[in-house]
C-alpha cells in the first residue's frame, strides 16, 4: 500500500513537511552539488552508472518551479547527463521522473548499454538486485563522474 491511501501523510510529502530529503536538509549518498540540485549515487544501485538528480527545492512536479528554477533544474540534468555517457559510454540515457513514493522533484538516470538486461526496452529497477558493481568499480566510477563535473 502506498502513502497515496493515507491522506494526511501523503499531504505532508506534498507540502515538504514530512518530506524525509526535506527534514535532513539533503538528500543521502550525495557526490556532487551543482546549482539546482543534488547528484546522488549509491552502490545499491539499479544498474551500473545509476544517479539520480534531486531538486534542492521541495517541488512536487516540474511545473510547480517557477521558470528560472525550471530552467536552472535542467541545466543541471544536461550537465549530468554530458557527463554520465562520458564516464559510462552509454549508448543511451534513459531519464524518469515519478515521485509515487517520494513527492520531492527528483530525476533518474539510468545510462544503457548493448546486452544490458533491458535492451530494447523500459529498465525495471525492482527487476535488478544489487550488488551491480564489482569490488572497487563502484568507487572508481563516482569518482570520475566527481572529477569530470569538476
Amino acid at each position: 500500500m502506498t502513502s497515496w491511501h493515507d491522506p494526511e501523510h501523503w499531504r505532508g510529502l506534498l507540502d515538504g513537511s514530512a518530506c524525509p530529503i526535506c527534514i535532513r536538509g539533503e538528500p543521502l549518498d550525495i557526490i556532487a552539488t551543482l546549482p539546482a540540485t543534488w547528484l546522488t549515487m549509491t552502490d545499491r544501485a539499479p544498474m551500473v552508472g545509476y544517479v539520480c538528480l534531486v531538486s534542492r527545492i521541495h517541488a512536487v512536479e516540474l511545473h510547480d518551479l517557477d521558470e528560472t528554477e525550471a530552467c536552472a533544474f535542467m541545466r543541471d540534468a544536461r550537465t549530468v547527463s554530458r557527463a554520465l555517457q562520458a564516464v559510462t559510454g552509454a549508448v543511451k540515457l534513459n531519464y524518469a521522473m515519478h515521485g509515487n513514493v517520494l513527492p520531492h522533484l527528483h530525476m533518474h538516470l539510468f545510462p544503457r548499454h548493448r546486452g544490458d538486461a533491458f535492451e530494447g526496452r523500459v529498465v525495471d529497477p525492482g527487476a535488478i538486485h544489487p550488488p551491480v558493481y564489482t569490488a572497487g568499480a563502484f568507487e572508481a566510477m563516482r569518482g570520475e563522474l566527481q572529477r569530470v563535473l569538476g
